[in-house]
């Protein structure tokens, strides 16, 4: 509940912002047409979304983005393993040198070549239809751990990160090994522990 609260009074998510602009922009061509048609004077004003509809857009924003990481990077691992994927990101939510947001953790580095810190978002996996059923699984979870309705553990002990048994990156060598869930092993940084969720 307490990462409800929080998501309500953070400002500023891409997401957030990028949904607000797409709202604005769609009545502002709704609304050319009649400014055209008026005298040159008028001025059209656009009113912002109101703050709950603000709100609403970035908790349904944030939402998407759990579930699309939820999905992308877990979707074989069963719920413990999509939980351990939501663990890292509100992990990082809540650490310094992250995003501050869920959709900023998922998406720091997307479009760069080797900046991702998800890989789906850069590697074209998004690119790539669903699955309509792993992927209501996915949206299903991430409501309920966005709505505190599932509250997450600590499976993973504090990970911020973590990568697939199948390859060894370096920075697993600076890190400290948690636990292995699935075909991911977790890790966290040496000095650092996250509050409770």
């Amino acid at each position: 509940r307490a990462v409800v609260g929080a998501l309500f009074l953070i400002a500023g998510t891409f997401a957030a912002q990028a949904l607000v602009s797409q709202y604005t922009d769609n009545i502002a061509q709704r609304t050319d047409s009649v400014a055209a048609a008026a005298a040159p004077a008028l001025k059209v004003a656009v009113a912002a979304p109101p703050a709950a509809e603000l709100a609403r857009m970035q908790l349904l924003a944030e939402r998407r983005c759990l579930a699309e990481a939820m999905y992308y990077e877990a979707r074989g691992e069963g719920l413990a393993g999509q939980e351990a994927v939501a663990e890292v990101v509100f992990h990082r939510v809540k650490s310094a040198g992250y995003p501050g947001t869920v959709c900023g953790v998922v998406f720091e580095g997307a479009g760069l070549r080797y900046a991702c810190q998800f890989s789906f978002t850069c590697n074209g996996d998004m690119d790539r239809a669903k699955d309509p059923h792993a992927w209501a699984v996915a949206r299903l979870l991430a409501a309920k751990i966005m709505t505190g309705a599932l509250p997450l553990g600590d499976i993973t002990d504090d990970a911020t990160s973590y990568h697939a048994v199948s390859v060894d990156p370096v920075w697993a060598g600076h890190l400290i090994r948690t636990v292995q869930i699935g075909n991911h092993i977790f890790y966290r940084r040496p000095s650092a522990r996250s509050q409770p969720m």
